[in-house]
């Protein structure tokens, strides 16, 4: 199974559920989301969002850091144990550790209030575009392995697979880092979210480990790893990996 953004268009209206506990911004963004062509539902906070889940199904939710009850934080971690659903976190919280916390309890993106709609619009777009691009129901610690340009990673043994046949076994950080990377192609993935979900810690200002690892994987998977073109260096944003990924069950 390939994952190419050209084969999978949705024929049917995206489906948004806004969760806000303010009710102008949850009336702006529906009108301004169903003008754009996607069908809106809305919800004042945690309970009410579960009431809507249970007859609509979105494809993804855009959801308030500040809520009444349950926060938007412990939502967007039972939302990822319960169900596969993409989420955009809209807050006033703008801070670098609230960013890379919304990200470690399961976000795809995070955007900070007040916000242009046609941002939030863009950011959805693109979230779900990467969405298709490895959908949530083939997720990496579900397959046996993944292929990308020329190589195979066995996620069981951890063990990396070149195409003559050679094997090599990855260390630690060394798996998490490419498994992290597979799991979102194309997508520019911050050195501070890389150090969290590898390390499990902050990035201090003068540490390197995320560049090291990521040093180490490019002298694995490129030919000429000065001038790599499978994990590709985004300038102020941190790795991406630039090609397709192919699931295998």
């Amino acid at each position: 199974m390939t994952f190419a953004a050209a084969s999978l268009q949705k024929d049917e209206r995206n489906r948004i559920l806004i969760v806000d506990d303010d009710a102008e911004i949850r009336d702006l963004l529906c009108e301004y989301l169903d003008d754009a062509g996607m069908e809106t539902r809305s919800a004042e906070h945690g309970e009410a969002m579960w009431q809507v889940l249970d007859s609509f199904r979105p494809d993804l939710i855009i959801l308030d850091l500040m809520l009444p009850g349950t926060d938007g934080l412990a939502l967007c971690r039972a939302l990822g144990e319960r169900m596969a659903i993409p989420v955009i976190m809209l807050t006033a919280r703008g801070a670098l550790i609230d960013r890379i916390v919304g990200l470690e309890m399961g976000a795809d993106d995070y955007l900070v209030k007040p916000c242009d709609p046609r941002e939030l619009l863009a950011r959805i777009k693109v979230v779900l575009r990467r969405t298709m691009l490895f959908p949530p129901e083939a997720r990496v610690e579900d397959v046996a392995s993944l292929r990308f340009a020329g190589w195979r990673l066995d996620t069981r043994l951890r063990q990396l697979h070149a195409r003559d046949g050679g094997v090599t076994a990855l260390g630690g950080s060394d798996y998490l880092a490419l498994r992290l990377l597979l799991r979102h192609p194309h997508r520019t993935l911050s050195r501070d979210y890389i150090n969290l979900q590898v390390y499990g810690r902050e990035r201090g200002p003068l540490d390197r480990a995320v560049d090291v690892c990521i040093s180490r994987l490019r002298q694995m998977l490129e030919e000429d790893a000065r001038n790599p073109s499978i994990i590709r260096t985004v300038r102020n944003g941190g790795y991406a990996l630039s090609v397709d990924v192919m699931v295998e069950a």
